[in-house]
């Protein structure tokens, strides 16, 4: 509430929705009228990134004259943070009244039909963590004990995602993310096992968001850029630069994808 109360006073408009900028769409900002720019290092109680390609700011602004809260940067499980502060500016934004939720991230494609640079929009996931950020006493005000999970991912955003990609020529891959702790890439039969449990994608992130997101009754939408492949025989060795190559080659038709949604939502 404190974080919340700060942004509300240094936002001179009210955020509609929030985006949170994973690998591929930092180009994004550019497309952004910003009102403001904050450090998260200003923001009470905020974490700090500390991963190469995640600047670290908070932006209020307006997208195709939607007003919006982007995360330029977020935070992951394995940099040593505790769930709590990896899903932290979840619980601030829907302080802040805001209800619709874009995430995005680099996932390595499971699906042999992936190529790397493809765009994916998350149907469903698979949390693989090993843990959960709802683990603790459960505030009744902000959610249910048990929240339900059966539409983790929006399905009125990922129809309207569909048919933005078909307007404007982008293509799209649809399939179940399966999120991990990292740091470290799988081994070839971890990708293949994962593959085999029914996921398309694997990342290190987004799943800890999106749990949080629907306790607090927020709708999500998400998408992963294919960055490396984890399908047995096409398997090469993976390294960030990589991964934020191919996500660079993605970043305009994200860019594209997501800033014609945004007025829709």
């Amino acid at each position: 509430m404190e974080a919340a109360r700060f942004l509300q006073q240094q936002c001179p408009i009210q955020p509609e929705v929030a985006i949170v900028l994973g690998s591929g769409l930092g180009g994004l900002v550019d497309q952004i009228d910003i009102q403001r720019e904050i450090p998260y290092k200003e923001i009470p109680n905020f974490p700090v990134s500390t991963v190469q390609g995640h600047k670290g700011t908070l932006i209020c602004g307006t997208l195709n004259h939607r007003p919006v809260l982007v995360m330029n940067g977020r935070f992951h499980f394995y940099e040593g943070l505790s769930m709590e502060s990896v899903t932290f500016p979840i619980q601030v934004m829907n302080q802040m009244g805001i209800k619709k939720l874009i995430l995005s991230n680099a996932a390595g494609g499971l699906n042999p039909s992936f190529e790397i640079a493809d765009i994916m929009i998350i149907t469903d996931h698979i949390n693989f963590m090993g843990t959960n950020p709802l683990i603790g006493p459960n505030d009744d005000s902000l959610g249910p004990r048990f929240p339900d999970m059966s539409e983790a991912y929006s399905h009125r955003l990922i129809k309207l995602a569909k048919k933005v990609g078909e307007e404007h020529h982008i293509k799209l891959q649809h399939g179940v993310y399966i999120g991990v702790t990292g740091p470290s890439y799988e081994t070839p039969h971890e990708y293949n096992m994962f593959h085999i449990l029914g996921a398309d994608a694997v990342g290190m992130s987004t799943v800890p968001e999106t749990i949080v997101a629907h306790h607090l009754g927020m709708e999500v939408f998400a998408l992963s850029v294919i960055t490396d492949l984890g399908v047995l025989g096409q398997i090469e060795k993976a390294s960030h630069e990589e991964v934020l190559n191919a996500a660079a080659k993605a970043g305009p038709n994200m860019v594209k994808l997501v800033s014609e949604l945004v007025p829709q939502l």
